[in-house]
């Protein structure tokens, strides 16, 4: 799944919940959902490290494949 910038239609990266546009200057925030079951990820922190656990029965998700979905304002 890809993520572009609503205004300039730029490709984004997903880091940590937000994707960063260069060319606009914005932030856009993500929300991290399972790619079974299309639900809400509860991000778990620790170490530095992100991990995905799915609440619906589907366990630690891999960041792979984790669905990242722009958060309407």
């Amino acid at each position: 799944m890809t993520i572009m910038c609503p205004d300039c239609q730029a490709e984004l990266e997903p880091q940590n919940g937000v994707a960063h546009c260069d060319n606009c200057h914005k932030d856009i925030q993500l929300e991290a959902r399972c790619s079974d079951c299309h639900k809400p990820l509860q991000v778990l922190k620790a170490c530095g490290a992100v991990d995905y656990f799915c609440q619906n029965g589907h366990g630690l998700i891999s960041k792979k494949r984790v669905e990242f979905v722009r958060v309407d304002d």
